[in-house]
């Protein structure tokens, strides 16, 4: 059965859905998104997904083409329309139609695009659990507003590309000699100490929504949080590395660049704040 998905007002199924040849979207990246999480048919904190997605906006000067309480109905109606219990749902608002290919925003009041999606997927039983990941780092080639969350994901992919050539299973950036996020993920140390470390926010990494609940929660569980920039060199000698993301929650990372990272296998801490997150999941299902 096709998918029914969201373009512009009309549910669709998705061998229907078609947006302009001049999207600006399409043409220029010139476009936003969020994904947000569905477990047990709910939703994973929506209401900062959207205002993320509002901020994003702003940076941009996007209008939002729904009222945010709108954005909610259409997400619960594509959940109800496609039957889906776990998963995630793919928002994406553009520029628009602005009848041709120039450079320059629209000189006349142009209509957003807005389109949605669902992707029927497995997150809590995610294998990679148990086993960990496998991480490499890459250099550092997207521009310097990587707080805006654009469709402009070339770099993004090329750096996936680059660690499925590597068996890995994702890169973490580096620049400047320090490690700013993942392909698509924010990342984080264990100490020895049990301290977990993450880059601050800023304009050189994503502002992640799971990061924000996660620091959270472990403030509250009593684990200790530094935040500061660190090296590949102090990653390699970390207890612990995991990383964040709306659609992995908390995964281990086992080794980076070749070298075990702590025993080897996935750390206590990792696995504790993956726990206390999925139960948070739980208490804004019921």
């Amino acid at each position: 059965m096709q998918r029914q998905v969201y373009v512009d007002g009309q549910y669709l199924k998705e061998s229907e859905a078609k947006i302009s040849v001049f999207d600006r979207g399409f043409l220029f990246a010139d476009a936003v998104y969020e994904v947000t999480s569905v477990i047990d048919g709910h939703l994973v904190d929506f209401s900062d997904h959207i205002l993320r997605l509002q901020r994003s906006c702003r940076e941009l000067s996007l209008s939002l083409p729904v009222a945010p309480g709108e954005l909610k109905k259409i997400h619960d109606e594509l959940i109800d329309k496609n039957n889906l219990k776990e998963g995630a749902i793919y928002l994406q608002i553009s520029r628009g139609n602005a009848g041709d290919r120039d450079f320059l925003f629209p000189s006349t009041e142009v209509k957003p695009t807005l389109v949605l999606f669902t992707q029927a997927r497995s997150l809590v039983n995610n294998p990679k659990v148990a086993t960990g990941l496998h991480v490499v780092t890459t250099e550092e080639i997207r521009w310097h507003r990587r707080d805006i969350k654009t469709v402009s994901l070339l770099a993004a992919s090329l750096a996936k590309e680059y660690a499925h050539a590597k068996h890995a299973d994702d890169a973490f950036f580096v620049e400047d000699g320090f490690i700013t996020e993942g392909s698509s993920c924010n990342c984080y140390l264990v100490l020895h100490d049990d301290t977990v470390v993450t880059r601050p926010l800023s304009n050189a990494i994503l502002p992640g929504i799971t990061r924000q609940s996660l620091l959270r929660l472990a403030e509250q569980d009593g684990i200790k949080l530094e935040e500061r920039s660190f090296t590949p060199e102090e990653a390699y000698h970390a207890k612990e590395i995991f990383l964040s993301s709306a659609t992995q929650f908390v995964l281990p990372v086992v080794t980076l660049d070749g070298k075990s990272i702590g025993d080897g296998k996935p750390g206590r801490i990792t696995l504790r704040l993956r726990e206390i997150y999925l139960d948070m999941i739980k208490q804004q299902g019921k």
